[in-house]
């Protein structure tokens, strides 16, 4: 004990703080500039990951939209034709059925939501809807992320494709997302 007394006194004779060396300090602040170049990795892909679950979202009220127009149509799907991709705030104007899909059966699943289909991005989402027609097994890949949701008739999923089927009343909707691959929703 009398060692530990006799150090502190000569570090108070000899002027030294005895504070952090510059080592110890250049250490904390490469630790903690680690762990923000971690946070600031880390956070995007966050970001994409709940932009794109939004996205799935919208595909599922995209899904109860069709339904709800097999349902008013004594089962059957909307027919070819495409709603486009416009400015946020601007809606599709004409006489198409993915015109008629977004502007009535969408708006009525999404009126608590300003009765807008925007991409969590700020865009309108465009609809395209493509009849596959007669025969079974044809695979359609996916498509590049382009705001454009593709509704194949007579489809349904396989994996991240859709595929062909006997069933005229099948669909399958297939968007291209931001950060994980394409997601697949069916009828089924």
């Amino acid at each position: 004990m009398a060692k530990t007394a006799a150090k502190k006194n000569m570090n108070m004779k000899t002027g030294d703080p005895g504070g952090f060396t510059i080592i110890e300090v250049v250490l904390v602040l490469a630790i903690a500039g680690l762990i923000f170049l971690m946070v600031f990795i880390a956070l995007p892909a966050l970001q994409r990951s709940q932009r794109d679950t939004q996205r799935r979202d919208d595909m599922a009220r995209l899904a109860t939209a069709i339904n709800n127009y097999q349902t008013n149509n004594n089962g059957k799907v909307p027919g070819a034709g495409t709603s486009p991709a416009n400015d946020a705030g601007n809606m599709p104007t004409g006489n198409n059925d993915a015109i008629k899909l977004v502007t009535t059966y969408l708006n009525s699943v999404n009126a608590g939501n300003n009765n807008e289909f925007l991409d969590p991005d700020g865009w309108a989402y465009g609809v395209e809807i493509i009849d596959l027609g007669s025969g079974v097994g044809e695979v359609v890949e996916p498509v590049p992320f382009d705001h454009v949701v593709r509704v194949y008739t007579q489809a349904e999923c396989k994996g991240e494709n859709a595929e062909k089927t006997s069933n005229r009343r099948d669909y399958a909707i297939v968007y291209k997302m931001e950060g994980s691959g394409t997601y697949c929703k069916d009828s089924r």
